[in-house]
């Protein structure tokens, strides 16, 4: 099974495909400012759960995110999850610079 995933920045978000279906398998929408990338809900239908389509949407979405020098906030609960397990990818997230005074 070969996934592709493509963004589509009209529709805000990433489309994964299984096998060059047109059918989209799952996607990963997203908020994008100059600076910040903010995945805020990933859905895989069912027939592909456990089939990579997930992952596959994630680790493009973070890879282009690297390559534009975007930081990542991953507010969807699947991204923060998939990032928790990948260290390699954690240096992306987003940290705030505020401080707070005591």
């Amino acid at each position: 099974m070969t996934v592709e995933v493509g963004d589509v920045p009209e529709a805000k978000r990433y489309e994964a495909r299984v096998d060059g279906e047109s059918k989209v398998a799952g996607v990963a929408e997203y908020i994008r400012t100059a600076e910040l990338v903010a995945f805020v809900h990933t859905e895989v239908e069912a027939e592909y759960e456990g089939a990579g389509v997930g992952s596959a949407l994630v680790r493009t979405a973070l890879d282009e995110a690297r390559a534009a020098n975007l930081r990542v906030l991953a507010t969807c609960p699947f991204f923060a999850g998939w990032i928790s397990r990948h260290p390699e990818y954690q240096d992306l997230l987003y940290q705030t610079r505020s401080k707070v005074s005591d």
